[in-house]
């Protein structure tokens, strides 16, 4: 039985369309923080994602505590709607 778990899918509740609009405008507020300190906001989000490093973004306009109220599965699921958006809904 064992190896069906490992054949079975994995499914992950997602959010409704208004929890996923307040990760927008964070991840919106985020970014223009780091920009205006100067980083690539771009780089510093994935570093956070990727590592769950809080340290990858400024504590300048309050950034980091905003996107540390958020879990990271949080913020790729808003990026991968955005990146596909009308195409599959």
């Amino acid at each position: 039985m064992k190896d069906k778990k490992i054949l079975d899918t994995q499914k992950i509740a997602s959010q409704d369309r208004l929890a996923q609009d307040e990760v927008h405008e964070i991840l919106l507020k985020v970014y223009d923080a780091l920009e205006d300190k100067g980083y690539n906001p771009i780089n510093q989000i994935v570093g956070y994602i990727l590592s769950g490093d809080p340290t990858y973004i400024t504590s300048h306009m309050n950034a980091r505590s905003l996107i540390t109220k958020l879990e990271r599965d949080e913020l790729l699921e808003e990026i991968v709607w955005c990146y596909l958006g009308e195409d599959v809904e």
